[in-house]
């Protein structure tokens, strides 16, 4: 009689107050079989005795945060005994911008779990991220949850985790932005298109977003605006089979323009429809077009 198939399993981390807690119900809803905080050595015992248990179980999910001090000096070692069962787990990690993060610590009035004795928040926050760095690293896939709701978290996650199975193609994320806003965290590559003509300046399109045929219309009127498309697809044409190669499953593209509202929206529908032609699953997530 063969053995049970290995379950797939996903790790969920991330700095506190990014969402780690509703990243897992998600999760739950999708027939993972979640625990949280598991000490980190029980996690191949939890992962084989749920082999073969369920044929509806989609595998299993530990949510691990910087309270599993254990775990994360010990990753590496754990990673290569999980690898050694056939076991070869997912890392999501969940991130926010700082300012978020505190303020949502300040809002639910509870410590911060990095919190030393007198310690602030902002603090705590540097603590953490200096001791998830590596783990942060090894990650899969990162999640910016700094201005998605609880939906749309659910969504991201949802669409990171069906996309994610063995054999499916890379995913690719664009994501628009304004400089003026801030880089968002997460992104593995960024792209500048300030350098196109702003629709911002002229009066009957400023109130408008990419969104709207006229703006589009007006972005890629310009030379250099399909000239960019073109050229970066031919660039991702050369770098996704090199990502893919090395096992990276996603990639996430952040395009900014000043504001976030115009050119950024517009260019990144146009570099999804030239991914998606390629034959690579693409999405688009707006940052700051509502700002």
């Amino acid at each position: 009689m063969s053995s049970p198939q290995p379950p797939r399993l996903i790790i969920v981390t991330g700095v506190s107050g990014s969402g780690r807690a509703s990243a897992m119900r998600v999760l739950e809803d999708l027939g993972f079989y979640c625990v949280d905080n598991l000490p980190v050595a029980l996690a191949p015992s939890v992962a084989m005795l749920a082999a073969g248990r369920d044929p509806a179980l989609q595998g299993v999910a530990l949510g691990v945060d910087s309270r599993e001090r254990l775990f994360f000096p010990q990753w590496p070692r754990v990673f290569a005994e999980l690898d050694a069962a056939g076991i070869h787990p997912e890392v999501i990690f969940l991130d926010a911008s700082d300012d978020v993060l505190a303020r949502r610590y300040s809002e639910s009035r509870r410590p911060h779990p990095m919190a030393a004795s007198g310690a602030t928040v902002a603090e705590s926050i540097r603590r953490e991220r200096l001791a998830l760095a590596e783990m942060r690293e090894r990650a899969n896939r990162v999640i910016d949850t700094t201005t998605l709701t609880v939906h749309e978290l659910r969504e991201v996650v949802t669409a990171a985790v069906l996309g994610a199975g063995a054999g499916s193609r890379m995913s690719v994320s664009i994501v628009s932005f304004g400089y003026k806003h801030g880089l968002p965290v997460g992104m593995d590559v960024v792209l500048d298109v300030r350098f196109i003509p702003n629709p911002f300046f002229v009066p009957e399109l400023r109130p408008l977003t990419g969104l709207d045929p006229r703006v589009r219309e007006y972005v890629m009127a310009q030379p250099e605006s399909q000239r960019f498309i073109d050229e970066i697809g031919r660039l991702f044409d050369f770098l996704i089979p090199l990502y893919q190669r090395e096992g990276k499953s996603y990639l996430t593209v952040g395009l900014g323009c000043t504001g976030g509202r115009h050119r950024s929206p517009v260019l990144a529908r146009e570099l999804m429809k030239r991914i998606e032609s390629a034959g690579l699953e693409s999405s688009v997530r707006d940052n700051d077009i509502a700002r």
